[in-house]
C-alpha cells in the first residue's frame, strides 16, 4: 500500500532511456510496506530478522522515479526504474519514491542529475544515478537477503532486450528482427529448463531483476503494437515470466500497460 505525501518538489523520465525532468508535487511513501514487515517477521535466522525489521524502520531511501504519462500520481513505465525499486522491495528497505514529471527540468534535479535521468537514489546523503550502479550499491550496503548473481551467470538473457526493440521498431516482417528475438528467447528457455527456474536456479537474484521489467516491456508493447507473443512452445520463458510477474514486489513497482504503450509509441512511430 502506497501512502501520497505533498511535497514541495518533484521529477520525471522519459521512454525506454528513463531521461527527466520536472519533479511533481507527490512522493510516494512505501510506509504501509513497513507495518507488514513487523506484522509478517522476515525469514531466517534470529539476527537476521533483527536486522531487517530494524532496517524497516530506519529513514526511507529517496528515489526519483519516473511519472507515470496516463494517470497522475502513478509510477510511469522506467523499466531501469523498476529494477531499483524491485531490489530495494526484495531487500526489504522502506523508501519514499519522488515522481518525475517530462514537462520540465529544475535547475535543482539537474544539479542532482546533470544527465537529466532517473533512476537515482539517495544513499548516505549522496545522490547516485544508472540502475547498475545503485544495485550494485544497495547490494553492498545490504547484503541480506543476498540477490548477488554468480558473475557467468550474469549476461544470462541479457540480449533480449535489445532485440526486442529492434523487432519493435522494424517495419519490415522480413528483416530477421522477429527471428533474432525469437533465436534470444530460446537460448533462453533452454537455459531455464536445465538450470531454472531463476537465473541463478532456485533463487531469484539481481539478474531475474533486471530482465524481469525488460521482459513484461516486451510482453506489453509487442502486444499491442504487433498482436505478438511469446510462442507456447517457449513454456520455461513464459512460465519464468508468469511467475515473477505475479510476485508481490513486482505487482508493487509495475508500470501501467497503459503507460508501456505509450511510453514505446515514438520509437514505433519514429
Amino acid at each position: 500500500m502506497a501512502v501520497l505525501l505533498r511535497t514541495a518538489t518533484s521529477a520525471t523520465a522519459t521512454g525506454s532511456g528513463c531521461s527527466s525532468s520536472a519533479l511533481l508535487a507527490t512522493t510516494l511513501r512505501r510506509g504501509g510496506d513497513r507495518r507488514l514487515l513487523l506484522l509478517r517477521p522476515p525469514r531466517g535466522s534470529a539476527p537476521r530478522r533483527a536486522a531487517l525489521t530494524a532496517r524497516a524502520s530506519a529513514e526511507p531511501l529517496e528515489v526519483c522515479a519516473k511519472a507515470s504519462l496516463t494517470v497522475p500520481g502513478r509510477l510511469g513505465d522506467c523499466p531501469f526504474t523498476q529494477r531499483v525499486l524491485l531490489t530495494i522491495e526484495e531487500k526489504h528497505l522502506p523508501y519514499d519514491i519522488k515522481l518525475v514529471d517530462l514537462a520540465n527540468k529544475p535547475d535543482w534535479f539537474l544539479k542532482i542529475s546533470p544527465e537529466g535521468k532517473v533512476p537515482i537514489v539517495k544513499l548516505e546523503e549522496k545522490w547516485v544515478a544508472d540502475s547498475d550502479v545503485i544495485t550494485q550499491a544497495l547490494e553492498e550496503k545490504y547484503p541480506e537477503p543476498s540477490l548477488a548473481t554468480p558473475p557467468e551467470k550474469a549476461s544470462i538473457g541479457s540480449k533480449i532486450f535489445s532485440t526486442f526493440i529492434g523487432f519493435l521498431k522494424s517495419k519490415d516482417p522480413n528483416d530477421g528482427t522477429e527471428q533474432a528475438l525469437l533465436s534470444e528467447l530460446t537460448s533462453f528457455d533452454s537455459y531455464l529448463k536445465d538450470n531454472g527456474p531463476f537465473i541463478n536456479g532456485t533463487t531469484i537474484s539481481a539478474a531475474d531483476l533486471s530482465l524481469a521489467p525488460k521482459l513484461f516491456h516486451m510482453e506489453t508493447a509487442l502486444g499491442h503494437y504487433k498482436n505478438w507473443s511469446v510462442p507456447d512452445s517457449l513454456s520455461h520463458v513464459k512460465n519464468y515470466m508468469k511467475t515473477i510477474f505475479s510476485m508481490d514486489s513486482f505487482v508493487k513497482t509495475r508500470a501501467l500497460q497503459e503507460d508501456v504503450i505509450a511510453g514505446w509509441r515514438p520509437k514505433v512511430m519514429g
